[in-house]
């Protein structure tokens, strides 16, 4: 484990070490997405996955410290698209991560794939080489967003993926849909979610489309629907995945009774995770002489320099003034939030840190009252950027 001088200490006493996930990143698409700022590459005809899947080890084993002796409880195989590599290399990297760091009992490991007749064809071979959990990039059922969102299948390749994985043997399915999408109106955005829950998923990933920096939609943005259309189609689609017995556990994450991903929760949670691949992040919380700290780790984001060892790990602490926030940040995008006990074990602050700017924002009717939870009220999650301001120092 590096030692990491700068990073400013908090006191041990008050903090616990979080669960342990791990994030493994595969960037090969088969087609860059015009919407996509991810860390994914498009793929030559040969993937070096055996080459990749040797670096992939390499990288956990020196990553092995940092689990300072605990065993994984979730792994999620993230990309890029994952799904294009065989499940025999998903079964190795599988094999070597629960060899170095072991796994909890009741791990979950996600898988993300694409709905491509290609990637279909694995699912049972996924399945057999341990992922438990699979979550397919649908985004639409219907041929023309999927079209102006530059995806490589449509609909019937969608629908089919749901079935092949079910026939696969997953019992545990997110189907990922983005709303506000180019040309879509309030029935089209119904008609995906209906579609959806006709195959009772039991976790839907429901986000509007957004246009960040560094893609192709930003340089040349696509003419999206009006914010009164946006703000018909979150209420109505909310309302509809509530009657269908989903519970909204965070803004973009939607569940059946128990079966939130663990992984994301862990996330949200502040808890820690260590992320392995090329462009892979990892937060990590850190006990060393006796002292607490929390570490951002990336690692280098081009797979050619990931694959010939040039794997620079780059090391940011979090200072002492950011990590509430950042604490925040996660926790305050939970419909239920957090148990307030939560905010000491995971930042190793007092709860009175922050005291005054949550009474204030209570006042405002952005927090829930009490001092038992740290939780947005529904304005507060409306307005999310506003209340996570009235905590900046």
């Amino acid at each position: 484990m590096s030692k990491h001088s700068n990073i400013e200490q908090i006191d041990v006493s008050r903090a616990e070490l979080p669960p342990l996930g791990l994030y493994i990143h595969i960037p090969w698409c088969v087609k860059k997405c015009p919407y996509c700022d991810f860390n994914s590459h498009q793929a030559e005809k040969t993937l070096p996955e055996k080459e990749y899947v040797a670096a992939l080890a390499a990288d956990l084993q020196a990553e092995s410290p940092s689990a300072q002796g605990r065993k994984l409880s979730s792994i999620f195989i993230g990309g890029g698209t994952p799904s294009l590599f065989t499940d025999r290399a998903i079964g190795e990297i599988l094999e070597h991560a629960e060899r170095t760091l072991g796994f909890e009992s009741d791990i979950e490991i996600t898988l993300e794939a694409n709905p491509g007749t290609f990637e279909q064809a694995r699912f049972r071979g996924f399945s057999s080489a341990g992922v438990n959990r699979l979550s397919i990039g649908i985004q639409s059922f219907q041929d023309r967003q999927l079209q102006l969102l530059g995806r490589i299948h449509g609909r019937d390749e969608g629908l089919r993926a749901v079935e092949m994985a079910r026939k696969a043997g997953f019992n545990n399915i997110n189907i990922d849909l983005m709303h506000g999408l180019p040309e879509q109106n309030l029935e089209g955005a119904l008609a995906d979610l209906e579609q959806a829950l006709a195959f009772e998923p039991e976790h839907l990933s429901w986000y509007q489309l957004t246009i960040e920096q560094n893609t192709e939609f930003f340089s040349r943005p696509p003419t999206l629907p009006v914010e009164d259309t946006l703000i018909d189609i979150q209420d109505a689609g909310q309302a509809r995945l509530s009657s269908a017995g989903f519970q909204q556990y965070e803004i973009s994450a939607y569940s059946r009774p128990n079966k939130a991903s663990q992984h994301n929760l862990n996330y949200w949670t502040f808890g820690d995770y260590i992320g392995i691949g090329a462009g892979a992040h990892g937060k990590l919380s850190l006990l060393e002489d006796k002292q607490y700290s929390v570490v951002r780790r990336r690692k280098t984001r081009l797979p050619r320099h990931y694959l010939n060892g040039i794997n620079t790990v780059e090391d940011e602490a979090v200072e002492l003034g950011k990590i509430k926030l950042e604490f925040l940040m996660n926790v305050l995008r939970l419909n239920k939030g957090v148990e307030a006990s939560l905010f000491s074990a995971r930042t190793g602050l007092n709860i009175n840190a922050i005291a005054p700017q949550w009474q204030a924002m209570q006042a405002k009717g952005l927090m829930t009252e009490g001092q038992q939870r740290i939780q947005a009220s529904p304005l507060g999650l409306r307005f999310l950027n506003t209340l996570l301001e009235g905590f900046l120092d």
